[in-house]
């Protein structure tokens, strides 16, 4: 999606003047990755950006590995990011967040290798031809993936390749390749690093539908075919009271196939003003999603999309909804947090 957007040991700080319940919260957990661990799964995790990671507040939290057990770059692996020139390589930034996650213990989500978005001019415009474009999405894979070989947990190889109705999404690719491109560009990932697990990711494939059956359907046919996908990667960019009542026996679906599933992208918004009814729903939201996850064996982590409101990419994108996460702009838990380490540790 979109997004350009504690020392271990320590509790949650919650500013004066919160509600109590959201006080309790802070004290009454180990930590939501230090209970998503206990409940069988990977990690729990947040997505970051490597300008916040200049906020002193903001790094200490997103280092304590209780909360956070995996970190995903948002933007910093990204094509335009990475290649921003044919055959010339940056991989600055987003060797800033792998050290980081090294130096803290946690995972590392890649993200992402072949996405329609974020394109440099060159890729996006460049007219090339069939067999020309797929030496440089070879190219590009084979020399992202080995830079970080042996360090990355999952890749999201393929990101947000359908339309709502199922159908295949125009890209450069896609449209110049034809759907040979996923196959391609997933042998290419296994071939860098045999070891790291290989997703398709996508929104709106939470519950069951047009789109999700489409993707079920796809790793149905590259598994026949041979082709390496490892996981689903569900993103979960929500609303507050339109979460679907068949997260689980989507998810079930998705998992019969011999695949993982990790949500990847989790936030919860809403219509501002934040108001309490709105933060009880959306805690109701959250506590649907990780007990989801919970109930089907692999589904492996949860990754909120960055954690604090203060660096959501929501209100960018959605002007007047915002308030999407479990820790608000000043750092303070909401009710969500509650609810979500609730679902992990009594679920």
């Amino acid at each position: 999606m979109h997004y350009s957007e504690c020392i271990p040991g320590t509790v949650t700080t919650v500013k004066a003047g919160a509600p109590t319940h959201t006080a309790r919260a802070a004290a009454a957990y180990p930590g939501l990755n230090t209970l998503a661990k206990a409940k069988g799964k990977v990690y729990f995790g947040s997505g970051t950006d490597n300008p916040e990671l200049t906020d002193a507040q903001y790094l200490a939290l997103l280092s304590n590995t209780r909360e956070f057990g995996q970190i995903t770059p948002g933007n910093s692996m990204k094509w335009d990011a990475t290649e921003g020139s044919r055959d010339a390589f940056n991989f600055t930034r987003g060797e800033t967040i792998v050290a980081l996650a090294e130096k803290n213990g946690q995972q590392v989500r890649g993200h992402t290798l072949v996405w329609h978005n974020q394109l440099p001019n060159w890729v996006s415009n460049g007219g090339f031809d069939n067999a020309t474009l797929i030496s440089i999405l070879e190219n590009h894979i084979t020399k992202v993936v080995a830079n970080w070989k042996g360090r990355i947990l999952h890749w999201d190889v393929l990101n947000e390749i359908f339309n709502e109705n199922g159908t295949w999404r125009p890209s450069v690719f896609y449209n110049t390749i034809g759907e040979a491109f996923l196959g391609i560009a997933l042998r290419a990932a296994r071939a860098a690093d045999p070891y790291a697990k290989l997703y398709i990711n996508d929104y709106n494939i939470d519950g069951t539908g047009a789109k999700s059956t489409a993707m079920y359907k796809l790793v149905e046919k590259l598994l026949a075919e041979g082709v390496p996908v490892d996981g689903i990667g569900v993103q979960a960019h929500l609303i507050v009271g339109n979460v679907s009542s068949t997260l689980q026996t989507n998810w079930e679906r998705f998992t019969s196939l011999g695949v993982d599933v990790a949500i990847t992208e989790l936030d919860i918004r809403m219509t501002l003003p934040v108001d309490e009814a709105k933060l009880a729903q959306q805690a109701e939201d959250y506590k649907k999603v990780v007990t989801a996850c919970v109930n089907v064996p692999r589904c492996v982590g949860i990754t909120v999309w960055d954690y604090t409101d203060k660096y959501s990419w929501i209100p960018r994108f959605f002007p007047g909804q915002g308030a999407a996460l479990p820790w608000d702009k000043d750092f303070t838990v909401k009710p969500a947090y509650e609810a979500i380490a609730a679902a992990l540790a009594y679920n």
